[in-house]
């Protein structure tokens, strides 16, 4: 109970500091207040959103995954290159394609880590440049614009669930925002509401415990594998959409910038712990720097640093934070 107290109570500070930040900036430049920078923050992270959580559920697990940015791109590649090729116009058979390959190629992951008995980074790292080469080696390495891509991911990607109008124009909240609230709503109900989401936890926090308490860790790290790669999969194609393009050589190479999202937003590194509300506040804060440094009149090689020293306190505190929990439980550490 007093950790989940601690954990909450980060998530009050970095919502604090979501606020004052957004405050600060607005009173510098009132064009940050209005409508549309809400909903264009809203677009330009829902993919960074979707992906965040899939690494959520493999860190409470007590691993990592930097491949999940070559699954998205394998995924979405793939999936509209078959429908380019075959003259597919469907926006369903893109989603359930592309979570495929990413189920499959997630799997992989979770069979590598298992079978060699390496640390998952270095497991990840390799088959993140594995996936990447076998889709441009074996699949295709053109880029397709958007007067080739099916027509449905042009509607998806420029579509609005509803729109407001003001003195400048119409402002609409982007059809990305559904797939994150949906990731969002299933994750919270597996990782709280089901008995693999204990068994997330509990291998997280000790592995050993977990399997004397009946939980089977290959099986765990199957499923959070696969989930990561199904989410990776649907940020593809959302992704694919909102560009209106398609590129062999995107997405891949953001990888730390996710994490490190994940991490701000209080997922304790060495697993255990995790707050879906705090990775969508990680994946905030780094856009509202991204996106209002100039606003306020500095350059953008100032992000990096800010983002840097908020992921460096980040660590610090979820670290003190598992050190006073092990403390309680009488668990002595250097």
């Amino acid at each position: 109970m007093a950790t989940k107290k601690k954990s909450d109570s980060y998530q009050r500070i970095l919502l604090i500091i979501v606020v004052l930040y957004s405050v600060f900036v607005g009173i510098k430049n009132a064009q940050f207040l209005q409508i549309q920078t809400i909903f264009d923050i809203t677009k330009t992270s829902s993919t960074t959103m979707i992906v965040a959580i899939g690494l959520l559920v493999v860190m409470i697990s007590g691993g990592i995954d930097v491949s999940f940015m070559s699954i998205a791109l394998f995924g979405s590649y793939t999936s509209i290159f078959i429908m380019i090729q075959a003259g597919i116009n469907n926006l369903f058979f893109a989603f359930i394609v592309s979570m495929f390959i990413g189920i499959v190629l997630g799997i992989i992951n979770s069979l590598l880590i298992n079978w060699l008995k390496l640390p998952p980074f270095i497991i990840t790292l390799g088959t993140q440049n594995l996936f990447h080469g076998i889709m441009t080696t074996f699949i295709s390495d053109q880029s397709f614009g958007s007067g080739v891509l099916p027509s449905c991911l042009s509607k998806f990607g420029r579509g609005t669930i509803f729109k407001i109008s003001n003195q400048i124009g119409t402002s609409g909240l982007t059809l990305s925002f559904i797939p994150v609230l949906l990731v969002a709503i299933l994750t919270y109900f597996i990782l709280n509401k089901t008995m693999i989401g204990r068994g997330i936890v509990a291998v997280g926090n000790n592995e050993e415990s977990a399997r004397r308490a009946g939980f089977n860790p290959f099986l765990i790290r199957l499923f959070v594998y696969a989930y990561s790669g199904a989410l990776a999969g649907i940020m593809g194609i959302v992704y694919a959409a909102q560009v209106n393009a398609l590129y062999p050589n995107k997405m891949v190479g953001e990888e730390l910038m996710v994490v490190a999202a994940v991490v701000i937003g209080g997922t304790r590194i060495t697993g255990g712990e995790g707050k879906i509300f705090g990775v969508v506040l990680g994946v905030l804060i780094i856009y509202l720097l991204n996106s209002t440094l100039i606003l306020i009149g500095l350059s953008s090689s100032w992000n990096n640093l800010f983002v840097g020293v908020i992921l460096v306190i980040a660590v610090a505190i979820t670290s003190y934070q598992a050190r006073q929990k092990n403390r309680s439980h009488l668990i002595f550490m250097d």
